[in-house]
């Protein structure tokens, strides 16, 4: 019986800093796919020192661009990660043997994210099961510009070992995902025809900071926990401030 094949697929933008650290925890498989959409630092060059299979592109939005890299992939079964996670040893090992003899046609993953050095058990962040190994004729993205998700058809059955999320690195690191995918969410929710005002924008980020801090637990996280529950808040509030101008056509004064 012929070994099912595996391919990592991977979107990047400037990651320079941690896609080495990636890649060289997937080099194991039997192939490797990197989209990148216009890196202005070291990215692509890091890429292609683990693979050929590197195309830069324009930005679509984090589902079309996936699809992108999953259509490039010609493995049986897809492992989709983002530049900044690490598979674990453990992890490469049972994602090995599940390859070997598979009784699903997708696998969830146990990612366990850290937030400006430190890893969050709770806030919402674990456990997060993410659906990451799927058969590649059984699998694609949907088409969000944000927030996508892979639909697989077929059953679904979870992986018990660790997917590290290297996430959040900095507090400048979080401003600028606040900023970017506040942009790109307030552009999601106008393309669904969705409208807000001021107190839209309040009421969804006093409520996002009360659902992260009380309601997630974000309070067992010491002060990482207070901190993720403000800058969730401050993204939620953007979000909606910025789709506000939008459907106003202007932009802030």
């Amino acid at each position: 019986m012929t070994r099912p094949t595996l391919s990592v697929i991977l979107i990047t933008k400037n990651e320079a800093e941690l896609v080495g650290q990636c890649l060289e925890s997937v080099k194991w498989a039997d192939e490797i796919v990197v989209v990148d959409s216009g890196s202005q630092d070291a990215t692509v060059e890091i890429c292609r020192r683990y693979t050929d299979k590197v195309v830069v592109t324009d930005w679509p939005g984090f589902g079309p661009q996936k699809n992108r890299a999953l259509a490039m992939a010609t493995g049986d079964w897809v492992l989709s990660i983002d530049a900044d996670e690490e598979v674990t040893p453990e992890l490469a090992d049972e994602i090995r043997r599940t390859l070997q003899n598979p009784s699903a046609s997708g696998y969830t993953l146990s990612r366990l994210s850290s937030y400006c050095g430190r890893f969050m058990r709770h806030s919402g962040w674990w456990p997060d099961p993410v659906l990451r190994l799927f058969k590649r004729d059984a699998g694609a993205f949907t088409d969000a510009r944000v927030h996508e998700r892979v639909v697989v058809k077929g059953q679904i059955l979870p992986l018990h070992e660790t997917l590290l999320h290297h996430s959040y690195r900095s507090l400048d690191q979080v401003l600028h995902k606040v900023n970017h995918y506040s942009h790109e969410g307030a552009l999601a929710l106008q393309a669904k025809g969705r409208r807000a005002g001021l107190s839209t924008a309040i009421g969804h980020g006093l409520w996002s900071f009360v659902r992260t801090y009380i309601f997630k637990r974000g309070f067992l996280d010491g002060r990482e926990g207070f901190i993720l529950a403000v800058s969730n808040a401050e993204g939620t509030y953007y979000r909606y401030l910025k789709l506000m101008y939008l459907n106003e056509s202007r932009t802030p004064r």
